[in-house]
């Protein structure tokens, strides 16, 4: 396929050496960067503004157990029966039992969660696959936006070093006493806000942190925004680790429709809209989760968002596009309950109050990612990964909602205060690999968009994944020197790297589990009940992982 292996960009011109370099400026980056911070030097890289990832956006808020009825068995059984088999329950369990005190903590640090109905407590409210009312929120439907600022103001107080507008191209990688590789640093190119090369330089540290984020923007409509393009995931494939589980990718079944010529971010419509009470309708007036699953609306996102692509395909009174969310019985208290998604409505003509709001899914969340600790430890000495781009057990073949923000604070704060502790030895990054130093033109991340939201969307099959596989070989082979270092460029080579490593483990899987559904293998088998691993060996993208007869 011929994938490079290192981002095309100047030669560097400068070097600045700190103890930890974080990559990635939401929940669990920043999470890490203060706990590590009061004892080390902590420098933040972010290539946009410190707030332009997917934590700001995230509406629902944080799983945790702190309602009277409710127990860390519930939170347990619920996030195992959502991750289809493929959790890890040693390391759900350690989550959910970590997660009530890590609520506490951003309390603590200033974040103002809704108050309960007698003012004495956090109010709490459901989403789909939790049995219990669990999730803490703020402003209704803007969790996301206050965990951000909480973190933003806390980090920049306790001195933590933050440079925006700077992207990381790759890893420096170095030797140890032991023979190991060993990560050394980050080669860091500084941008203008257009993405625009300023210079090239090397940050050596002793700690490298992957906090960047999943890969939304592989797909041409996303919930995520536009900066979420798969970089530390890319990173590590380059620099020879593995991916796992990189075919399970949640599509959330309730953002809004926009028309058939929408691309990029899409306005979301929480689940806990329906958590609210909210019932999904086809545009023949028929409720598309009846008799479907015990929880009905309510039910995990990968059922939800298969029973409406299902619903879809049936084209009901003509429309096989979208279906709507009926929210209504809220009436007014619909804005004061969900004020960012009030805001979305009224942005397209629609009154929630009164309305029902065209919906479809969309690409939504990253459940693989690089193999990790639940204390950001991964297989390379010096490199650690936390946050939406790791794969740490909790989540298997599909989240539970609400549970990734919790998950970023508990993991990027445990391998913080494991920094604040102790640090890697330092090693002298290496010569750069042999091999593909290239680009993609920009304009052909459009085409990879298109390949993945056709072919490799909720409902697959090996017809469109065979398709996909091949229309991202025919656009890596039209990467090349030629191409003019930016953001652009690295962010669209980024992006076709990671969408190869999706449709080849999708394409591999032969069965339909959790988020991962295939309508040619309807049904999971106990054969699949393992994790498969992607990584990139001579600009080719290999599985790893298959069980014998699979």
């Amino acid at each position: 396929m011929s994938i490079p292996n290192r981002l095309g960009a100047p030669e560097p011109t400068w070097t600045h050496d700190v103890d930890v370099i974080v990559l990635g400026s939401g929940a669990a980056g920043l999470s890490a960067a203060l706990a590590a911070r009061p004892v080390r030097d902590v420098l933040v890289v972010t290539k946009d503004v410190l707030s332009a990832g997917s934590t700001a956006w995230a509406q629902g808020g944080l799983a945790g157990v702190l309602g009277p009825t409710d127990s860390l068995q519930h939170h347990v059984a619920d996030t195992l029966a959502a991750g289809a088999g493929l959790c890890d329950e040693g390391v759900v369990r350690r989550l959910v039992e970590e997660a009530p005190r890590a609520i506490r903590y951003l309390m603590r640090l200033g974040a103002a969660f809704d108050p309960d109905a007698d003012g004495r407590g956090v109010a709490l409210t459901r989403e789909g696959g939790h049995s219990h009312n669990r999730i803490v929120h703020s402003g209704g439907d803007q969790s996301g936006r206050e965990v951000q600022r909480t973190l933003d103001q806390s980090a920049i107080a306790a001195g933590v070093e933050v440079m925006e507008w700077s992207f990381a191209l790759d890893l420096l990688v170095g030797q140890n006493a032991n023979g190991q590789r060993q990560t050394a640093g980050v080669r860091i190119a500084v941008t203008d806000a257009a993405g625009h090369v300023f210079s090239v330089g090397d940050v050596t540290a002793r700690a490298v942190v992957l906090a960047t984020g999943g890969y939304g923007q592989i797909f041409a409509s996303t919930s995520n925004p536009p900066a979420v393009t798969g970089d530390g995931l890319a990173m590590a494939l380059r620099a020879g680790l593995a991916v796992t589980d990189a075919e399970f990718v949640q599509f959330h079944p309730t953002v809004m429709w926009r028309g058939p010529d929408a691309r990029g971010q899409q306005a979301l419509v929480s689940e806990a809209v329906r958590g609210e009470g909210a019932i999904l309708f086809d545009a023949a007036g028929r409720r598309v989760m009846e008799g479907v699953h015990p929880q009905e609306d309510l039910a995990p996102r990968d059922v939800v968002a298969a029973a409406i692509s299902a619903r879809m395909a049936e084209a009901p009174a003509g429309v096989d596009d979208h279906v709507y969310l009926d929210a209504t019985h809220l009436g007014e208290r619909f804005y004061e309950r969900f004020p960012s998604i009030t805001a979305a409505c009224r942005d397209a003509g629609i009154d929630p109050a009164c309305e029902r709001i065209p919906v479809a899914p969309a690409a939504h969340y990253a459940c693989g990612g690089i193999s990790a600790d639940l204390d950001g430890r991964t297989a390379m000495t010096g490199l650690f990964a936390v946050g939406e781009v790791s794969a740490t057990g909790v989540h298997g073949a599909n989240r539970l909602a609400s549970n990734s923000l919790t998950e970023s604070v508990v993991a990027g704060t445990n391998l913080g205060r494991d920094l604040e502790w102790e640090l890697p030895e330092r090693v002298d990054p290496g010569e750069a690999p042999d091999g593909t130093e290239a680009l993609l033109e920009p304009e052909r991340r459009r085409d990879v968009r298109s390949a993945m939201s056709h072919n490799v969307g909720v409902l697959r099959h090996a017809g469109s994944l065979t398709a996909a596989v091949e229309q991202l070989h025919a656009v890596a082979g039209k990467a090349t020197v030629g191409v003019t270092p930016s953001r652009d460029a690295w962010e669209a080579t980024n992006v076709l790297t990671v969408a190869a490593a999706v449709a080849a483990a999708a394409k591999t899987r032969t069965e339909s589990r959790g988020c991962h559904r295939r309508t040619d293998y309807g049904e999971s088998r106990d054969i699949w009940l393992t994790h498969l691993g992607v990584a990139l060996q001579d600009g080719e993208i290999a599985v790893t992982g298959v069980p014998p007869g699979a």
